[in-house]
């Protein structure tokens, strides 16, 4: 293999090793110090439960529905209808597919999953050649399903951002394309899935050749998912100098130029669209010895991780990273992590293995496979999770097959295929055991297979033996970050294997193995918490790295499985009050983990015997097994004196928005990406920022912005909008309920305070009857601005 441990590889190194792999197999030849997923066998356990019931689900997706947006675009008939759910974003679950179809394939020999693959595959091929003939100014090599496309990219070209930017992250959409391509050619060995995939790459850089560098950054501002990676992967597959500097080219300084100096930028910028983005920097890192590039996705792994990740392993609220002060809405938000974050810091997390194979990334990994994507599985229908809520005694909804295209089904579909990737890893001649999954490698270089047996985390121990093959190598075993210092065990042939390791550590036994060998592995868990990040009062139990949850109920599950509604994904059943559920008291809240008393018959399920307000007969177990349920992962906790105080405070807060929401028809929360697409924003002459962490978007010289607002069929209604009270300039603009003005409104020194001010503005009766959704706008006087807005509700009046 070309890398060298702790050691990035040389060019002219690189290019030798792309001319050496170039008969073997082509995801050996991408990420080389992977084993294939062929060569990993998931044996009986929770993964391959989760992987064939994921593959079950995909196999009842309709492939031309998933094609008609391409075929469209193409200005070829679709086969089907398209999928209706999540319109604008046209196509992206189709890329995802087809990467889940190919690594599925991979893992399993699955020959339905390769058909799938290769009709996919060549139907793309049918529209990439039609889009060469029908779009000859613009569409060479074009392989896209994003709508609009025929108005969109020959503007762009052009440098005219109008459409590209009124248009929902294009670049985004057509990421998953170029990935499912790469991921057919390199996991399913699909070689006209190369063809397309380095011609799309083509058209992406004839595109953008006219731009200038400012124009490229300014483009790179709106969500583009990891589109360097994809550039960065076309140079490792092809050898072509010009992909690189693709990926360079679509590189954001914005985020990479602060972090590569360990200057963390992050508050409330959209979580998951920066993950991506330092996957790519990571990739060019990894073929180009690019310090700066480095530099950056290890600082981003550091600080998401060590300071904005959940107990699960997720990160975000509300779809983007929290300030510190802003941390409570982790447990005030109903909408916690994405499963898509955690997907891709999986993936950057394997890509900064691969270079620097420290058990820090071994060890996170591990608790977010568990936690988190383990977890977004329903395990009898296979339904995907979008939001992971931290919220004590909220839920999470599922989706269904053929319904509801959201991010987190993409990335869903592509989970539950990918367990066996990580389990080993090799650097030259080392061989790493980096996850206790009972499983069987097949390490054909070296005749050597490896079968591992474990019932963890029901059990505290794994056993691997050589069932075939000799040879001398050195063995590294995880010594993971949740074992007391010298309580992990190791015996070879029954000997005790002396080491001087420490937690989060890989134990090296170099030595003749041979055919017969037996390493048994002891894993003692300990039972432990951890606090929610900046909100010490709050925290979560452990038994090892298995976060313990508490079903809590299953009182108004409204929306359980999702339907093909624009806001399925959110669980919509009521708020339960944060004061009114469980809380612990304690003096000295790291002795509270020791509390937990094991179940009898119940593997992994305790009884917590500590001092309850509003107590429950609760009982702790796996997080990643509680589904269709109220629950609790997170537990306020607070002393014998302080708790009556701050329980007040918290009851008079909790009043007030619970009121507040149950009084809401519609909600907008300005400024934020995901809300205003689901309200299918249009805007002129607007922009939109953060201040007071909090998001707000205003209007400027006659500029405008509106939003579809969903009235529930009642007449009665007031639209309620918060503003800042400390504005500078002409706050002059008018509001309208379609097209009829509401109101003028002069906010220009109005208040003269700095605090949040919330007007209400009654709607006449003949501009909501008959009508589920109406149009609320937004219009600057000229020569004045808009106040910034940071919230718009429809609301029954009190």
């Amino acid at each position: 293999m070309y890398m060298i441990k702790n050691k990035l590889p040389s060019i002219s190194t690189l290019f030798l090793s792309l001319l050496f792999f170039c008969n073997g197999h082509a995801q050996e030849k991408l990420y080389p110090n992977t084993f294939d997923l062929n060569q990993v066998t998931l044996l009986e356990g929770p993964f391959k439960t989760a992987r064939d019931l994921n593959i079950e689900v995909l196999l009842q997706y309709d492939m031309d529905r998933l094609l008609a947006p391409y075929r469209k675009e193409a200005g070829l008939e679709p086969k089907a209808p398209a999928y209706p759910n999540w319109e604008g974003l046209d196509g992206h679950v189709g890329g995802h597919y087809l990467s889940a179809m190919a690594m599925n394939y991979a893992a399993t020999g699955n020959m339905e999953c390769k058909q799938r693959m290769d009709y996919m595959v060549s139907q793309l091929k049918e529209c990439q050649d039609a889009n060469a003939k029908n779009n000859p100014e613009w569409g060479k090599g074009y392989a896209g399903g994003f709508s609009n496309s025929v108005k969109l990219w020959p503007s762009f070209k052009n440098g005219d951002f109008k459409v590209y930017f009124s248009s929902w992250a294009p670049w985004y959409n057509l990421h998953k394309m170029y990935a499912g391509l790469r991921d057919a050619y390199i996991y399913g060995d699909n070689e006209m899935a190369r063809d397309i995939f380095l011609k799309f790459c083509d058209w992406g850089i004839e595109l953008t050749a006219g731009l200038t560098d400012a124009q490229m950054q300014r483009m790179l501002d709106m969500e583009h998912g990891g589109i360097n990676e994809n550039y960065a992967d076309a140079y490792q597959i092809s050898g072509d100098e010009k992909y690189l500097s693709a990926a360079k080219r679509f590189s954001h300084r914005q985020v990479l130029n602060p972090l590569s100096k360990g200057i963390d930028n992050l508050n409330n910028k959209h979580a998951n669209t920066q993950i991506p983005k330092f996957i790519g920097f990571d990739r060019i890192a990894e073929l180009d010895d690019a310090d700066k590039y480095s530099s950056a996705s290890s600082y981003f792994w550091e600080t998401v991780v060590n300071h904005r990740s959940l107990a699960f392993g997720g990160n975000s609220r509300k779809e983007h990273f929290p300030s510190v002060a802003s941390s409570i809405d982790y447990v005030t938000e109903d909408d916690g992590p994405e499963s898509c974050n955690s997907y891709n810091m999986l993936k950057l997390t394997e890509g900064l293995f691969r270079k620097f194979p420290n058990a820090k990334y071994a060890d996170y990994y591990e608790k977010t496979l568990y936690n988190h994507i383990l977890s977004t599985q329903h395990p009898e229908h296979g339904g995907y999770v979008y939001f992971t809520s931290a919220r004590p005694r909220h839920y999470r909804v599922y989706s269904a097959p053929n319904e509801a295209m959201w991010c987190c089904v993409g990335t869903g579909m592509e989970n539950h295929g990918k367990y066996n990737q990580f389990i080993y890893s090799r650097n030259q001649d080392a061989l790493y055991v980096n996850l206790f999954i009972a499983s069987e490698l097949d390490w054909k270089e070296k005749g050597i297979k490896l079968k591992q047996e474990t019932d963890f985390p029901n059990s505290e121990t794994t056993r691997l033996t050589f069932i075939e093959g000799d040879g001398n190598f050195e063995l590294l075993i995880r010594y993971p970050g949740w074992v007391e210092k010298q309580a992990f065990k190791i015996k070879i042939n029954g000997e005790v294997y002396e080491h001087a390791a420490i937690p989060s550590s890989y134990i090296p036994i170099e030595r003749e193995w041979k055919k017969g060998d037996v390493v048994e592995i002891s894993l003692p868990m300990k039972n432990h918490i951890e606090r929610l990040p900046n909100i010490p009062q709050y925290v979560a139990f452990f038994h090892g790295p298995i976060l313990l949850g508490a079903k809590t109920g299953t009182e108004d599950l409204k929306g359980l499985i999702a339907d093909d509604s624009r806001f399925g994904q959110y669980a919509g059943g009521k708020r339960l009050p944060l004061d009114q559920a469980p809380i612990l008291i304690a003096e000295d809240v790291e002795s509270v983990g020791k509390k937990l008393e094991p179940i009898s018959g119940k593997p992994l399920q305790f009884k917590l015997n500590v001092k309850m307000i509003n107590p429950a007969k609760l009982e702790l177990e796996p997080f990643y097994k509680i589904h269709d349920s109220r629950y609790m992962m997170y537990w306020l906790t607070l002393s014998e004196k302080g708790y009556k105080s701050y329980l007040d405070s918290l009851s008079n807060i909790e009043k007030k928005k619970l009121e507040l929401e149950r009084r809401t028809l519609d909600h907008v929360a300005t400024g934020e990406q995901q809300p205003e697409s689901d309200h299918y924003m249009e805007e002129a002459k607007s922009n939109s920022g953060n201040s007071h962490d909090d998001f707000w978007r205003e209007a400027r010289d006659e500029g405008y912005f509106s939003y579809k607002m969903a009235t529930g069929s009642q007449s009665n209604l007031n639209l309620l909008v918060r503003y800042w009270g400390f504005e500078w300039g002409q706050r002059k603009f008018d509001i309208y309920v379609e097209d009829e003005k509401l109101v003028t409104v002069d906010n220009t020194k109005k208040y003269n305070i700095s605090q949040f001010k919330q007007e209400t503005y009654p709607i006449p009766e003949s501009l909501l009857k008959g009508k589920d959704f109406v149009i609320v706008k937004f219009v600057a006087h000229p020569n004045s601005s808009s106040s910034a807005v940071y919230d718009v509700r429809l609301v029954r009046p009190n």
